[in-house]
């Protein structure tokens, strides 16, 4: 299907709203770039110029176009940034002329965000999944659950009332970390300390700490660490909040909750409650992230991937929680190019999901509860291991991510 002499303005718009569509709902700067060269070059365009930053394009076409556009962060819609990118590689087969284009990036557009209701159990089947992660009973489990739910459906209002992040992450650790001391005083929970981790995974970003690596990886310094710098001020949120709690409670209750740092329930230790719950923790945070449903299963199966490995690491190998968490990572984001070739999609589908089990959101509760009591020394002895986590994290991206793509086609195509 060919079609001669395009105006290049609207080639050039085309390619700027493709891009605009990917940039907005989470899509890294690399792929950004890429869409809209594929666009242009398939039109006739050889002339047009982009610079792509993580809210801004800057495009230009020979002598008659130029463009400047701000385009803030709107929350991942992980589902736009596929549709988009397979109606860019149909424009370079050939299979879809100008106008059809237009049409269709319309009503990528216009796609709505999964159901309130979707998002909200979602959350809370993600809460009471990480729970089981990070060792909690059965009775937390359930609490993190109740208390995810609750969360979800705060943050969502919260959203369409047009509150900062700032304020929607101090506001929403505030209300979930409240709600697991509330419960564990009223006997519903026996550890407030996981149930406190699993309900403010919800907040976690991940997608700006993802894809700020990526940038990172891809050599885009000022995007990837405006990226990351993003995400480091969500999680010095989620820990504000967290803090504030426990210093109200301390103070209505004349005496702050001791914890004695992070206990394991010996049920969901085992093996089979581990692995079912990082796949059901990974699909539920899928669909917060507007990942499609027929994506929902190889997502689970990419964060199932790497908590195994994890696991295997930390339970048998003897490994440090740095180490394990460097090749669980490592593991993740194999799985999810392998994924990616196979399934026809953006490696990022598969990746910001399946990393998720690893970002170090006990170490962000931790660093804040040792800060409220005043114990300084282990609050940093947390903190840095969560940092030393958050780097593990960093370079086991940057590895598999440096890796050719043509050698995951080639194994694609023998399997």
């Amino acid at each position: 299907m060919e079609e001669k002499d395009y105006n290049l303005p609207d080639v050039m718009q085309l390619a700027t709203d493709a891009g605009h569509i990917m940039l907005e709902n989470g899509a890294e700067i690399f792929r950004v770039e890429e869409t809209m060269e594929r666009i242009t070059r398939h039109y006739g365009v050889e002339s047009g110029r982009f610079f792509v930053l993580s809210n801004g394009i800057i495009t230009s076409g020979g002598t008659s176009y130029s463009n400047v556009e701000f385009i803030p962060f709107k929350g991942a819609q992980l589902e736009k940034v596929v549709e988009v990118n397979r109606l860019s590689r149909e424009i370079e087969s050939g299979e879809c002329r100008l106008q059809e284009a237009r049409t269709r990036l319309s009503g990528i557009r216009a796609m709505k965000p999964k159901p309130f209701m979707e998002q909200v159990v979602a959350s809370g089947v993600g809460s009471g999944a990480f729970c089981a992660i990070f060792g909690g009973s059965p009775l937390d489990c359930l609490a993190s659950l109740t208390v995810g739910l609750l969360l979800y459906a705060f943050v969502l209002a919260v959203c369409k009332s047009g509150f900062s992040k700032i304020v929607t992450n101090i506001l929403g650790s505030t209300i979930a970390t409240a709600l697991c001391i509330a419960f564990y005083r009223m006997g519903f929970g026996q550890n407030p300390g996981n149930m406190i981790i699993g309900s403010i995974i919800p907040l976690i970003p991940g997608v700006p700490f993802t894809n700020g690596i990526r940038d990172l990886a891809n050599e885009d310094y000022i995007a990837g660490s405006t990226r990351l710098i993003d995400a480091l001020i969500v999680f010095f949120c989620i820990a504000a909040g967290v803090a504030l709690t426990f210093l109200v409670d301390g103070r209505i209750e004349n005496g702050i909750i001791v914890l004695d740092g992070m206990r394991t329930n010996e049920l969901t230790a085992i093996w089979p409650v581990q692995l079912a719950a990082a796949f059901l923790g990974t699909a539920g945070f899928a669909v917060l992230f507007g990942v499609p449903r027929d994506q929902y299963l190889p997502v689970g199966f990419c964060g199932l991937s790497g908590w195994t490995v994890y696991l295997l690491m930390i339970r048998l190998a003897g490994a440090s929680v740095i180490e394990s968490t460097f090749v669980a990572t490592m593991a993740v984001v194999l799985v999810s190019r392998f994924m990616a070739v196979r399934r026809r999609c953006p490696v990022i589908v598969f990746q910001i999901c399946g990393v998720f089990p690893l970002i170090p959101g006990a170490g962000i509760f931790w660093t804040a509860y040792y800060v409220v009591v005043k114990e300084l020394s282990t609050a940093v002895s947390t903190g840095f291991t969560a940092l030393g986590v958050t780097v593990a994290i960093v370079l086991g991206i940057i590895f598999i991510t440096s890796l050719p793509g043509h050698i995951f086609k080639f194994v694609a195509k023998k399997e």
